[in-house]
Protein backbone atom coordinates (compact mmCIF):
# COMPACT_ATOMS: atom_id res chain seq x y z
CA UNK A 1 0.00 0.00 0.00
CA UNK A 2 1.48 3.69 -0.59
CA UNK A 3 2.02 5.85 2.22
CA UNK A 4 -0.49 8.53 2.47
CA UNK A 5 1.87 10.97 5.13
CA UNK A 6 5.30 11.47 5.84
CA UNK A 7 5.06 9.78 9.06
CA UNK A 8 3.98 6.38 7.53
CA UNK A 9 6.75 6.62 5.38
CA UNK A 10 9.38 7.06 8.19
CA UNK A 11 8.00 4.36 10.33
CA UNK A 12 8.46 1.94 7.34
CA UNK A 13 12.21 3.01 6.90
CA UNK A 14 12.35 2.59 10.54
CA UNK A 15 10.91 -1.13 10.00
CA UNK A 16 13.25 -1.75 7.06
CA UNK A 17 16.71 -0.35 9.09
CA UNK A 18 16.87 3.04 7.31
CA UNK A 19 16.10 5.34 9.73
CA UNK A 20 18.90 6.36 11.98
CA UNK A 21 17.64 7.85 15.15
CA UNK A 22 19.90 10.44 16.40
CA UNK A 23 18.99 10.43 20.58
CA UNK A 24 21.67 12.34 21.81
CA UNK A 25 21.27 16.13 21.96
CA UNK A 26 22.88 17.93 19.01
CA UNK A 27 23.11 21.66 17.82
CA UNK A 28 21.17 22.56 14.88
CA UNK A 29 23.88 24.55 13.55
CA UNK A 30 26.30 22.89 12.89
CA UNK A 31 25.14 19.48 13.76
CA UNK A 32 22.59 18.99 11.25
CA UNK A 33 23.61 19.88 8.13
CA UNK A 34 26.79 18.60 8.85
CA UNK A 35 25.37 14.79 10.05
CA UNK A 36 23.35 15.17 6.73
CA UNK A 37 26.15 15.65 4.70
CA UNK A 38 27.58 12.10 6.41
CA UNK A 39 24.82 10.38 5.86
CA UNK A 40 24.50 10.50 2.12
CA UNK A 41 28.22 9.67 1.96
CA UNK A 42 27.48 6.11 3.71
CA UNK A 43 26.18 5.10 -0.47
CA UNK A 44 23.23 3.91 -2.31
CA UNK A 45 21.47 2.39 1.14
CA UNK A 46 22.33 5.79 3.49
CA UNK A 47 19.40 6.06 6.18
CA UNK A 48 16.97 9.12 6.75
CA UNK A 49 17.75 10.73 9.67
CA UNK A 50 15.53 11.61 12.85
CA UNK A 51 16.62 14.48 15.55
CA UNK A 52 14.16 14.88 18.73
CA UNK A 53 16.72 16.85 21.11
CA UNK A 54 18.12 19.55 19.59
CA UNK A 55 19.50 22.42 21.38
CA UNK A 56 17.16 25.53 21.63
CA UNK A 57 14.17 24.10 20.22
CA UNK A 58 11.21 22.72 22.39
CA UNK A 59 9.81 19.25 21.22
CA UNK A 60 11.36 19.54 17.76
CA UNK A 61 10.98 17.03 15.27
CA UNK A 62 13.47 17.29 12.32
CA UNK A 63 13.88 14.40 9.80
CA UNK A 64 16.98 14.97 7.14
CA UNK A 65 18.00 12.66 4.19
CA UNK A 66 14.92 10.74 3.79
CA UNK A 67 15.01 10.44 0.02
CA UNK A 68 18.61 10.49 0.62
CA UNK A 69 19.83 6.83 -0.62
CA UNK A 70 18.79 4.51 -3.80
CA UNK A 71 17.16 2.05 -1.20
CA UNK A 72 15.30 4.68 0.28
CA UNK A 73 14.26 5.75 -3.57
CA UNK A 74 13.08 1.91 -3.19
CA UNK A 75 10.85 1.69 -0.39
CA UNK A 76 9.17 5.32 -1.50
CA UNK A 77 7.60 3.25 -4.57
CA UNK A 78 7.39 0.11 -2.62
CA UNK A 79 10.44 -1.84 -4.28
CA UNK A 80 12.98 -3.83 -2.85
CA UNK A 81 15.75 -1.85 -0.97
CA UNK A 82 18.05 -3.07 -3.16
CA UNK A 83 16.96 -2.63 -6.60
CA UNK A 84 19.55 -1.54 -8.86
CA UNK A 85 19.02 2.50 -10.16
CA UNK A 86 18.53 1.42 -13.44
CA UNK A 87 15.49 -1.13 -12.51
CA UNK A 88 13.90 1.71 -10.40
CA UNK A 89 14.21 4.23 -12.97
CA UNK A 90 12.75 1.41 -15.42
CA UNK A 91 10.13 1.22 -13.34
CA UNK A 92 9.18 4.72 -12.27
CA UNK A 93 8.86 4.96 -16.37
CA UNK A 94 6.73 2.34 -16.44
CA UNK A 95 4.11 3.78 -13.73
CA UNK A 96 4.39 6.66 -15.51
CA UNK A 97 2.21 5.19 -18.47
CA UNK A 98 -0.52 4.61 -15.68
CA UNK A 99 -0.66 8.74 -15.90
CA UNK A 100 -3.08 10.66 -14.79
CA UNK A 101 -4.44 8.87 -11.67
CA UNK A 102 -7.03 11.51 -9.98
CA UNK A 103 -6.47 11.90 -6.97
CA UNK A 104 -9.39 11.36 -3.83
CA UNK A 105 -10.53 13.70 -1.04
CA UNK A 106 -11.07 12.03 2.28
CA UNK A 107 -14.33 12.57 3.93
CA UNK A 108 -11.90 12.69 7.68
CA UNK A 109 -10.66 15.79 8.00
CA UNK A 110 -6.78 16.23 6.82
CA UNK A 111 -3.95 16.25 10.31
CA UNK A 112 -2.84 19.50 9.63
CA UNK A 113 -6.16 21.24 10.73
CA UNK A 114 -5.73 20.48 14.49
CA UNK A 115 -3.67 23.62 14.60
CA UNK A 116 -3.66 27.04 13.02
CA UNK A 117 -2.51 30.80 13.43
CA UNK A 118 -3.52 33.30 11.28
CA UNK A 119 -3.41 36.79 10.40
CA UNK A 120 -1.04 38.66 12.78
CA UNK A 121 -0.48 35.97 14.96
CA UNK A 122 0.83 33.44 12.44
CA UNK A 123 4.90 33.39 12.90
CA UNK A 124 6.97 30.91 11.44
CA UNK A 125 9.33 30.82 14.29
CA UNK A 126 6.91 29.48 16.53
CA UNK A 127 5.97 26.35 14.23
CA UNK A 128 9.00 25.41 12.39
CA UNK A 129 12.82 24.75 14.02
CA UNK A 130 14.64 27.01 11.32
CA UNK A 131 18.48 26.28 10.91
CA UNK A 132 20.90 26.97 8.43
CA UNK A 133 22.01 24.53 6.13
CA UNK A 134 25.45 26.11 4.98
CA UNK A 135 27.45 28.91 6.96
CA UNK A 136 27.44 31.18 3.77
CA UNK A 137 23.60 31.20 3.87
CA UNK A 138 21.99 34.37 3.77
CA UNK A 139 19.52 33.12 6.40
CA UNK A 140 17.22 30.31 6.91
CA UNK A 141 16.04 28.32 4.16
CA UNK A 142 12.76 25.66 3.39
CA UNK A 143 13.80 23.83 1.14
CA UNK A 144 11.65 20.32 0.43
CA UNK A 145 8.30 21.94 0.93
CA UNK A 146 5.47 21.43 -2.06
CA UNK A 147 4.57 24.89 -3.16
CA UNK A 148 0.90 24.83 -5.09
CA UNK A 149 -0.24 27.81 -7.27
CA UNK A 150 -2.91 27.35 -10.16
CA UNK A 151 -2.87 29.74 -13.77
CA UNK A 152 -4.91 32.72 -12.67
CA UNK A 153 -5.96 32.80 -16.68
CA UNK A 154 -7.88 29.09 -16.06
CA UNK A 155 -8.42 29.07 -11.81
CA UNK A 156 -11.00 26.25 -12.05
CA UNK A 157 -8.30 24.18 -14.67
CA UNK A 158 -6.88 21.60 -12.53
CA UNK A 159 -4.24 20.44 -14.53
CA UNK A 160 -2.81 23.90 -14.50
CA UNK A 161 -2.85 23.68 -10.93
CA UNK A 162 1.40 23.48 -11.00
CA UNK A 163 3.28 21.67 -7.59
CA UNK A 164 6.78 22.33 -7.53
CA UNK A 165 9.46 22.44 -5.08
CA UNK A 166 11.58 26.27 -4.99
CA UNK A 167 13.61 27.73 -2.23
CA UNK A 168 12.20 30.03 0.21
CA UNK A 169 14.10 32.12 2.25
CA UNK A 170 12.46 33.30 5.48
CA UNK A 171 12.57 36.83 6.01
CA UNK A 172 10.23 37.55 8.82
CA UNK A 173 7.69 36.21 11.00
CA UNK A 174 5.63 36.20 7.71
CA UNK A 175 7.02 36.86 5.20
CA UNK A 176 9.33 34.05 2.66
CA UNK A 177 11.16 35.41 -0.26
CA UNK A 178 10.61 32.92 -3.53
CA UNK A 179 13.15 31.71 -6.07
CA UNK A 180 10.67 30.91 -9.27
CA UNK A 181 12.96 29.56 -11.94
CA UNK A 182 11.46 31.43 -15.15
CA UNK A 183 11.22 27.93 -17.13
CA UNK A 184 8.92 26.86 -14.21
CA UNK A 185 5.08 27.21 -14.32
CA UNK A 186 4.72 29.03 -10.54
CA UNK A 187 6.62 31.91 -12.51
CA UNK A 188 4.29 31.88 -15.67
CA UNK A 189 1.28 32.12 -12.75
CA UNK A 190 3.50 35.14 -10.99
CA UNK A 191 3.52 36.82 -14.51
CA UNK A 192 -0.33 36.50 -15.41
CA UNK A 193 -1.10 37.96 -11.82
CA UNK A 194 1.18 40.87 -12.09
CA UNK A 195 -0.29 41.69 -15.33
CA UNK A 196 -3.40 42.47 -13.67
CA UNK A 197 -1.55 43.76 -10.97
CA UNK A 198 -3.24 40.64 -8.56
CA UNK A 199 -1.35 38.90 -6.09
CA UNK A 200 -0.73 35.45 -6.69
CA UNK A 201 -2.42 32.66 -3.98
CA UNK A 202 0.33 30.01 -2.99
CA UNK A 203 -0.11 27.10 -0.12
CA UNK A 204 3.08 25.91 1.09
CA UNK A 205 3.19 22.31 2.38
CA UNK A 206 5.69 20.71 4.07
CA UNK A 207 6.42 16.77 5.20
CA UNK A 208 4.66 15.26 2.46
CA UNK A 209 4.22 11.55 1.46
CA UNK A 210 7.35 10.83 -0.17
CA UNK A 211 5.97 10.21 -3.60
CA UNK A 212 4.21 13.81 -3.87
CA UNK A 213 7.59 15.47 -3.12
CA UNK A 214 9.25 13.17 -6.02
CA UNK A 215 6.21 14.03 -8.73
CA UNK A 216 6.75 17.89 -7.53
CA UNK A 217 10.43 17.77 -8.24
CA UNK A 218 9.34 15.75 -12.34
CA UNK A 219 9.28 19.01 -15.35
CA UNK A 220 5.56 17.49 -16.42
CA UNK A 221 3.53 19.34 -19.10
CA UNK A 222 2.19 22.72 -18.19
CA UNK A 223 -1.53 21.29 -18.27
CA UNK A 224 -0.42 18.30 -16.33
CA UNK A 225 -1.03 17.90 -12.90
CA UNK A 226 1.68 16.39 -10.14
CA UNK A 227 -0.94 15.07 -8.11
CA UNK A 228 -2.09 12.95 -10.87
CA UNK A 229 1.43 11.74 -11.66
CA UNK A 230 1.92 11.33 -8.18
CA UNK A 231 -1.45 8.88 -8.24
CA UNK A 232 -0.12 6.73 -11.26
CA UNK A 233 3.34 6.44 -9.48
CA UNK A 234 1.86 5.35 -6.16
CA UNK A 235 -0.29 2.98 -8.01
CA UNK A 236 -3.30 4.84 -5.86
CA UNK A 237 -4.68 8.21 -6.31
CA UNK A 238 -3.48 10.77 -3.82
CA UNK A 239 -5.74 11.66 -0.90
CA UNK A 240 -6.04 15.88 -1.17
CA UNK A 241 -7.59 18.60 1.12
CA UNK A 242 -8.60 22.54 0.44
CA UNK A 243 -6.40 24.82 2.04
CA UNK A 244 -8.47 26.70 4.46
CA UNK A 245 -7.51 29.67 3.52
CA UNK A 246 -6.76 29.75 -0.78
CA UNK A 247 -8.84 26.87 -1.41
CA UNK A 248 -5.77 25.58 -3.04
CA UNK A 249 -5.78 21.24 -3.22
CA UNK A 250 -2.83 20.24 -0.56
CA UNK A 251 -1.71 17.12 0.60
CA UNK A 252 -4.19 15.76 2.78
CA UNK A 253 -1.41 14.46 5.31
CA UNK A 254 0.99 17.24 4.97
CA UNK A 255 2.65 18.28 8.67
CA UNK A 256 2.55 21.50 8.22
CA UNK A 257 0.67 24.22 6.03
CA UNK A 258 1.22 27.40 4.93
CA UNK A 259 -1.12 29.96 3.19
CA UNK A 260 -0.45 33.17 1.57
CA UNK A 261 -0.12 35.52 -1.22
CA UNK A 262 3.27 36.46 -3.85
CA UNK A 263 2.50 40.01 -3.97
CA UNK A 264 2.32 41.43 -7.11
CA UNK A 265 5.70 43.81 -8.07
CA UNK A 266 7.05 43.53 -4.75
CA UNK A 267 10.76 42.30 -4.61
CA UNK A 268 13.30 42.12 -1.97
CA UNK A 269 17.08 40.59 -1.99
CA UNK A 270 16.53 36.76 -1.79
CA UNK A 271 19.91 34.60 -0.94
CA UNK A 272 23.01 33.42 -1.12
CA UNK A 273 22.13 29.35 -0.48
CA UNK A 274 24.24 27.01 -0.65
CA UNK A 275 22.97 25.45 -3.98
CA UNK A 276 22.39 22.15 -5.47
CA UNK A 277 25.55 22.18 -7.80
CA UNK A 278 27.43 22.70 -4.95
CA UNK A 279 28.21 26.70 -5.08
CA UNK A 280 26.69 29.94 -3.33
CA UNK A 281 24.53 31.76 -5.22
CA UNK A 282 24.14 35.43 -4.81
CA UNK A 283 21.83 37.23 -4.06
CA UNK A 284 18.91 38.51 -6.24
CA UNK A 285 15.93 40.40 -6.22
CA UNK A 286 13.23 37.96 -5.89
CA UNK A 287 9.15 37.70 -5.14
CA UNK A 288 7.77 37.95 -0.99
CA UNK A 289 4.88 36.07 0.35
CA UNK A 290 3.20 37.37 2.96
CA UNK A 291 1.56 34.31 4.89
CA UNK A 292 -2.22 34.69 5.92
CA UNK A 293 -2.23 31.23 7.72
CA UNK A 294 -0.09 28.57 8.95
CA UNK A 295 -2.02 25.50 9.94
CA UNK A 296 0.26 22.29 11.56
CA UNK A 297 -0.36 18.70 13.35
CA UNK A 298 0.60 18.72 16.81
CA UNK A 299 4.39 18.36 16.78
CA UNK A 300 4.56 18.48 13.66
CA UNK A 301 7.93 16.43 11.81
CA UNK A 302 10.15 19.46 10.28
CA UNK A 303 11.87 17.45 6.92
CA UNK A 304 14.79 19.09 5.65
CA UNK A 305 17.16 18.41 2.92
CA UNK A 306 20.47 19.02 2.77
CA UNK A 307 22.29 21.23 0.02
CA UNK A 308 25.79 21.05 -0.66
CA UNK A 309 28.16 19.53 -2.93
CA UNK A 310 27.00 16.61 -4.86
CA UNK A 311 26.39 13.56 -4.80
CA UNK A 312 23.60 14.67 -1.97
CA UNK A 313 19.62 13.74 -1.09
CA UNK A 314 18.53 16.08 -4.05
CA UNK A 315 20.35 13.87 -6.94
CA UNK A 316 18.51 11.00 -5.69
CA UNK A 317 14.86 13.20 -5.66
CA UNK A 318 15.52 15.02 -8.72
CA UNK A 319 16.99 11.79 -10.60
CA UNK A 320 14.90 9.62 -11.40
CA UNK A 321 12.06 12.86 -12.01
CA UNK A 322 14.22 14.25 -14.42
CA UNK A 323 15.24 10.79 -16.22
CA UNK A 324 11.54 10.43 -17.36
CA UNK A 325 10.24 13.41 -18.36
CA UNK A 326 12.82 13.64 -20.67
CA UNK A 327 13.00 9.73 -22.12
CA UNK A 328 9.09 10.63 -22.88
CA UNK A 329 9.01 14.10 -24.47
CA UNK A 330 12.35 13.04 -26.31
CA UNK A 331 10.57 9.55 -27.68
CA UNK A 332 7.72 11.98 -28.74
CA UNK A 333 9.65 12.86 -31.42
CA UNK A 334 12.11 10.05 -31.67
CA UNK A 335 10.65 6.52 -31.07
CA UNK A 336 14.18 5.32 -31.38
CA UNK A 337 15.46 6.88 -27.80
CA UNK A 338 16.37 3.74 -25.83
CA UNK A 339 17.42 5.55 -22.19
CA UNK A 340 17.77 8.90 -20.68
CA UNK A 341 20.51 9.27 -17.60
CA UNK A 342 19.73 12.97 -16.21
CA UNK A 343 20.83 11.83 -12.91
CA UNK A 344 23.79 14.67 -12.43
CA UNK A 345 22.89 18.24 -11.24
CA UNK A 346 19.41 18.42 -12.02
CA UNK A 347 20.09 16.96 -15.46
CA UNK A 348 22.93 20.02 -16.17
CA UNK A 349 24.62 16.62 -17.97
CA UNK A 350 22.49 14.00 -19.63
CA UNK A 351 23.23 10.87 -21.49
CA UNK A 352 21.01 9.35 -24.36
CA UNK A 353 21.18 6.29 -25.87
CA UNK A 354 20.00 5.36 -29.10
CA UNK A 355 19.00 3.71 -32.33
CA UNK A 356 20.80 5.92 -35.28
CA UNK A 357 18.42 5.90 -38.56
CA UNK A 358 21.01 7.49 -40.84
CA UNK A 359 24.08 9.56 -40.65
CA UNK A 360 23.39 12.61 -38.13
CA UNK A 361 20.82 11.30 -36.49
CA UNK A 362 22.46 11.26 -33.07
CA UNK A 363 23.51 15.16 -33.46
CA UNK A 364 19.59 15.59 -33.73
CA UNK A 365 18.01 13.83 -30.96
CA UNK A 366 20.85 15.45 -29.02
CA UNK A 367 19.55 18.88 -30.15
CA UNK A 368 16.36 18.11 -29.19
CA UNK A 369 17.23 17.58 -26.10
CA UNK A 370 18.16 21.07 -25.18
CA UNK A 371 14.65 22.14 -26.34
CA UNK A 372 12.32 19.74 -23.91
CA UNK A 373 10.78 21.76 -21.23
CA UNK A 374 13.30 20.57 -19.01
CA UNK A 375 16.32 21.20 -21.04
CA UNK A 376 15.59 24.91 -21.68
CA UNK A 377 16.76 25.41 -18.36
CA UNK A 378 18.81 22.86 -17.77
CA UNK A 379 21.13 20.39 -20.15
CA UNK A 380 23.59 21.81 -20.60
CA UNK A 381 25.87 19.15 -22.34
CA UNK A 382 24.14 15.93 -24.16
CA UNK A 383 26.11 13.06 -25.03
CA UNK A 384 24.57 10.65 -27.23
CA UNK A 385 25.20 6.83 -27.34
CA UNK A 386 24.75 3.86 -28.80
CA UNK A 387 21.59 1.55 -28.45
CA UNK A 388 24.01 -1.17 -26.88
CA UNK A 389 25.50 1.41 -24.63
CA UNK A 390 24.18 1.71 -21.09
CA UNK A 391 23.92 5.58 -20.01
CA UNK A 392 23.45 4.04 -16.34
CA UNK A 393 27.11 2.54 -16.83
CA UNK A 394 29.48 5.00 -17.05
CA UNK A 395 32.20 3.15 -18.11
CA UNK A 396 30.83 2.26 -21.37
CA UNK A 397 30.00 5.85 -21.44
CA UNK A 398 33.33 6.76 -21.01
CA UNK A 399 34.49 4.04 -23.58
CA UNK A 400 32.35 5.46 -26.40
CA UNK A 401 33.54 8.54 -25.63
CA UNK A 402 37.05 7.88 -25.50
CA UNK A 403 36.68 5.44 -29.19
CA UNK A 404 33.97 7.03 -30.81
CA UNK A 405 34.52 10.73 -30.86
CA UNK A 406 36.28 12.70 -32.98
CA UNK A 407 36.28 16.30 -31.51
CA UNK A 408 36.39 17.89 -35.96
CA UNK A 409 32.83 16.56 -36.15
CA UNK A 410 31.31 15.13 -33.13
CA UNK A 411 31.15 17.96 -31.05
CA UNK A 412 28.38 20.52 -31.52
CA UNK A 413 28.41 23.95 -29.51
CA UNK A 414 25.28 25.94 -29.68
CA UNK A 415 25.64 29.69 -28.41
CA UNK A 416 23.77 31.81 -26.20
CA UNK A 417 21.34 28.86 -24.73
CA UNK A 418 18.73 29.61 -21.88
CA UNK A 419 19.94 27.93 -18.44
CA UNK A 420 18.91 28.04 -15.33
CA UNK A 421 20.35 30.77 -13.36
CA UNK A 422 21.86 28.67 -10.32
CA UNK A 423 24.67 27.07 -12.94
CA UNK A 424 27.32 29.34 -11.63
CA UNK A 425 29.32 28.65 -14.95
CA UNK A 426 26.93 30.59 -17.17
CA UNK A 427 27.62 33.82 -18.22
CA UNK A 428 25.76 36.82 -17.88
CA UNK A 429 23.61 34.43 -15.18
CA UNK A 430 20.59 32.22 -17.38
CA UNK A 431 22.57 32.33 -20.48
CA UNK A 432 25.60 29.99 -21.69
CA UNK A 433 26.95 28.30 -24.70
CA UNK A 434 25.18 23.82 -24.64
CA UNK A 435 26.98 21.28 -26.37
CA UNK A 436 26.30 17.97 -28.11
CA UNK A 437 28.80 15.03 -27.94
CA UNK A 438 27.95 12.23 -30.64
CA UNK A 439 29.58 9.21 -29.58
CA UNK A 440 27.24 6.62 -31.91
CA UNK A 441 29.24 4.60 -34.32
CA UNK A 442 28.73 6.68 -37.88
CA UNK A 443 26.35 5.25 -40.32
CA UNK A 444 25.89 5.71 -43.87
CA UNK A 445 26.21 8.07 -45.31
CA UNK A 446 28.30 9.44 -42.73
CA UNK A 447 31.46 6.96 -43.32
CA UNK A 448 34.02 8.26 -40.94
CA UNK A 449 36.01 5.81 -39.05
CA UNK A 450 37.30 2.25 -38.85
CA UNK A 451 34.36 0.48 -36.50
CA UNK A 452 33.68 -2.63 -38.67
CA UNK A 453 35.56 -4.77 -36.36
CA UNK A 454 34.25 -4.35 -32.95
CA UNK A 455 34.63 -7.03 -29.65
CA UNK A 456 31.13 -8.21 -28.38
CA UNK A 457 30.91 -10.66 -25.22
CA UNK A 458 30.67 -14.31 -26.03
CA UNK A 459 26.31 -15.43 -26.40
CA UNK A 460 26.92 -16.96 -23.32
CA UNK A 461 28.05 -14.00 -21.43
CA UNK A 462 23.84 -13.67 -19.76
CA UNK A 463 23.47 -17.01 -18.67
CA UNK A 464 26.83 -16.85 -16.88
CA UNK A 465 26.10 -13.56 -15.44
CA UNK A 466 22.86 -15.11 -14.21
CA UNK A 467 24.59 -18.10 -12.86
CA UNK A 468 27.39 -16.20 -11.10
CA UNK A 469 24.56 -13.90 -9.45
CA UNK A 470 22.91 -17.02 -8.02
CA UNK A 471 26.32 -18.45 -6.75
CA UNK A 472 26.90 -15.11 -5.10
CA UNK A 473 23.46 -14.92 -3.24
CA UNK A 474 24.09 -18.73 -2.47
CA UNK A 475 27.28 -17.92 -0.78
CA UNK A 476 26.32 -14.96 0.92
CA UNK A 477 23.45 -16.57 2.80
CA UNK A 478 26.17 -19.28 3.93
CA UNK A 479 28.43 -16.47 5.00
CA UNK A 480 25.29 -14.73 7.02
CA UNK A 481 24.66 -18.22 8.36
CA UNK A 482 27.75 -18.85 9.90
CA UNK A 483 27.87 -15.30 11.59
CA UNK A 484 24.18 -16.22 13.01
Amino acid sequence: MPFDDLRQFLAALDAEGQLLRVREQVTAEPDLAAASAAAVRMGDAAPALYFDDVAGFHHARIVTNVHGSWANHALALGLDPGTPVRDQVEEFARRCEAFPVSPIRPEEPAPFLENSATGESADLFDVLPLFRLNEGDGGFFIDKAAVISRDPDAPDDFGRQNVGIYRLQVKGRRRLGLQPVPMHDIAKHLAAAESRGEDLQVAIALGNDPVITMAAAMSVGYDESEYAMAGALRGAPVPLAGGPATGLDVPWGSEVVIEGRVLAGEREIEGPFGEFTGHYTGGRKMPVIEVDRISYRTDPVYESLYLGMPWGEVDYLIGPATCIPLMRQLRGDFPEVRAVNALYTHGLVVIVSTERRYGGFARSVGLRALTTTHGLGYCKLVIVVDEDVDPFNLPQVMWALSTKVNAARDVVQVPGMSVVGLDPSSDPPGITDKLVIDATTPVPPDARGRFETAVTDPPETGAWMRRLATLAREQQKVVHDVRV
